[in-house]
């Protein structure tokens, strides 16, 4: 057998499937670099950094030479719609409001509490006593919380001196408006709490409560024990002896 019958046999395929195998080959190389060249246009398509000089809106109609557009009048950012006036401005037909617009509940408070330290106790104080640290570096003090004049104020009056400053105090509108109600609501709290009794606390909470500590230089009572050395005082210091035993070593 000749090498060239022995290269037909070993190799049995035929004219026609060769030429289209190479057709099939040269379709998708083409295809390909079509491909390539069409991703390359889309990375490196023409664009506008934000406000960036253009003259493509002005040529149109004059608006602007800029590559971004202002909003059209009458825009409202989402979730932004001021449809609530006692909740945006904190008044009702231009009275301050009386009531809080928002549902007071314990995340609101604790909401309120981290926003009032960031933003209000460098000049009031942690309490609201008005003595706050920059107070305490030599700046004017503001008033109280705590006086009659402000303990009696609608909270919408705290509302609106947070949205628009007060005296020296300027406004605080980067604030957030639910976040602005939430620091209203936790002065009441400070409010409340420098002149709360222990009937303000509800009877089945009042067990939760810890044991108030004693003044200074008050006497604490114990129950009977044995008799105290006579050089052991009678008052608080450290050392519980009762009234009684301090009495008997005098």
């Amino acid at each position: 057998m000749s090498r060239a019958n022995f290269g037909r046999l070993g190799n049995p395929t035929t004219k026609s499937e060769g030429s289209s195998t190479l057709r099939l080959m040269l379709v998708g190389t083409v295809a390909a670099c079509a491909l390539a060249g069409c991703q390359q246009d889309m990375a490196q398509a023409p664009y506008y950094k934000p406000l960036e000089s253009s003259d493509f809106y002005f040529a149109k109609d004059g608006r602007s030479r800029s590559s971004a557009l202002m909003p059209v009048s009458g825009t409202v950012p989402r979730g932004e719609l001021r449809d609530d006036d006692e909740l945006f401005t904190g008044k009702i037909d231009g009275k301050l409001a009386e009531r809080m617009p928002v549902e007071v509940t314990k995340e609101l408070l604790e909401r309120g509490m981290d926003r009032y330290n960031i933003y209000c106790s460098p000049c009031h104080g942690f309490t609201g006593d008005g003595n706050g640290m920059i107070v305490q570096r030599g700046l004017s003090r503001p008033p109280s919380m705590h006086i009659d004049r402000l303990t009696t104020s609608p909270v919408g009056h705290f509302y609106d001196v947070i949205s628009n400053g007060y005296g020296r105090m300027y406004a605080y509108k980067h604030i957030h408006v639910r976040d602005r109600w939430a620091i209203v609501a936790y002065v009441r709290a400070l409010q409340y709490s420098q002149k709360a009794t222990i009937h303000d606390v509800p009877e089945e909470l009042r067990s939760t409560l810890p044991e108030p500590m004693p003044a200074a230089g008050a006497v604490v009572s114990q129950a009977p024990g044995p008799a105290a050395s006579t050089s052991t005082p009678a008052v608080f210091a450290g050392n519980p002896t009762t009234k009684s035993e301090g009495s008997s070593t005098h």
